[in-house]
């Protein structure tokens, strides 16, 4: 199963929300893949403590290879996911990292149409059983290319008034990638991220969402300054602190998505 978790908006927990479901995936016993499309690494950086500083170890090197045409006519890209994949210390939890160079390759992988070389290289990967995609905040070459490779969309949403007139912008956009390039594309749901349920506008909000037919997952995420503390000690909650309610909750989210 391809996973890809996006949001135009940024601040939402994109990082945050796909390592710590691809982590209680790994705990499950699933060979799991992290792809970090976002050039700020935040999870690269979560999950192996670092940010990767060699292009030729990242996601960069293969949209590189996407623009290089070999002696006959093809190209290798289709081939390289395997040798840029990195463990992380987390049995059968692996990241492909991010990497400051995606930003320069943008234009030209547009310029090429090199939109689809990432679902057909993820076609051909072998060896996982989930792959979850963390993607930058703006519909882009890269967001585009994960829309395109997934089965499935996550959407975070952290109940502000802002976010929710951008939620509707990302429906349409996220439907436009699926009618144009991807049907199989189904929205899984929307986390509902940063919700205190005492609070009169974020219960308001939800109400109004699931009111109007969207696909709001029941299984919500509280505040926690856990999560910035997992960031720091770049451990994924249900490592850092496996008996958290925050943990807990991310573990109810993951079986929301599973059942």
């Amino acid at each position: 199963m391809r996973r890809v978790i996006f949001n135009q908006k940024g601040g939402v927990g994109k990082s945050t929300i796909t390592c710590n479901l691809a982590a209680i995936n790994a705990v499950e016993g699933r060979r799991t893949l992290v792809i970090d499309l976002d050039v700020q690494g935040n999870s690269t950086q979560y999950l192996l403590g670092h940010k990767v500083t060699e292009s030729d170890k990242t996601i960069a090197l293969f949209f590189k290879d996407c623009l290089s045409l070999s002696l006959f006519g093809g190209n290798n890209a289709n081939s390289g996911l395997e040798n840029i994949i990195h463990e992380t210390p987390f049995p059968n939890l692996f990241v492909l990292p991010s990497h400051p160079e995606l930003e320069p390759l943008q234009g030209r992988l547009e310029s090429r149409f090199k939109i689809f070389k990432l679902k057909e290289a993820l076609e051909k990967l072998q060896g996982f059983d989930d792959i979850y995609i963390d993607t930058p905040p703006i519909l882009n070459f890269y967001s585009q290319s994960a829309l395109i490779a997934a089965q499935k969309c996550l959407i975070p949403f952290d109940c502000d008034t802002f976010a929710r007139e951008a939620l509707y912008t990302l429906m349409h956009a996220i439907a436009e990638v699926r009618a144009d390039h991807n049907q199989g594309l189904e929205v899984e749901g929307i986390i509902v991220n940063q919700y205190q349920k005492q609070a009169n506008l974020p219960r308001q909000l939800v109400e109004e969402l699931i009111a109007e037919g969207l696909p709001v997952l029941m299984s919500m995420i509280s505040p926690s300054v856990k999560v910035r503390e997992s960031h720091s000690v770049s451990q994924p909650l249900v490592h850092y602190m496996p008996h958290h309610k925050l943990s807990d909750e991310f573990r109810a989210l993951y079986a929301e998505i599973h059942k």
